[in-house]
């Protein structure tokens, strides 16, 4: 049996979600009695987004300096901090039990519809260009 790319999608992210948050949760990130870390505290969800923001910051600072990885000096920078940001992504995703695969699937389904993601549309005065 072939499966769409939507349940792909959802599929995937799962696994993701699964591997990036239970990481987290094994490395006490996600520790219920620690007001840092715990859902209940409302600046939490808050904090996590900064902290996914600073891995993106740290991406384009690699990609600006044509850096290698301090810690992965194999690979660029750039490339390990978006590592960073989707492992982040995933694992937030996993906390507050968000089904982002789902979003992304029914996202790709949208943006594929979108006139404004089209070549030719792009390609006219005005359209986006990045």
């Amino acid at each position: 049996m072939q499966l769409t790319d939507k349940t792909r999608a959802v599929v995937a992210a799962a696994e993701l979600v699964d591997l990036c948050h239970g990481a987290a949760v094994r490395s006490g990130w996600w520790a219920a009695t620690d007001p840092n870390t715990s859902k209940q505290n409302p600046l939490h969800f808050a904090s996590k987004l900064c902290l996914i923001h600073s891995e993106i910051s740290e991406a384009m600072e690699g990609d600006r300096k044509k850096l290698k990885d301090d810690h992965l000096p194999e690979r660029d920078m750039r490339e390990v901090e978006l590592a960073d940001a989707v492992i982040r992504i995933f694992d937030l995703a996993g906390g507050y039990g968000l089904d982002i695969g789902g979003a992304i699937a029914d996202k790709l389904e949208y943006n594929a519809k979108r006139a404004d993601h089209r070549p030719e549309v792009r390609a006219q005065a005005g359209g986006k260009s990045y």
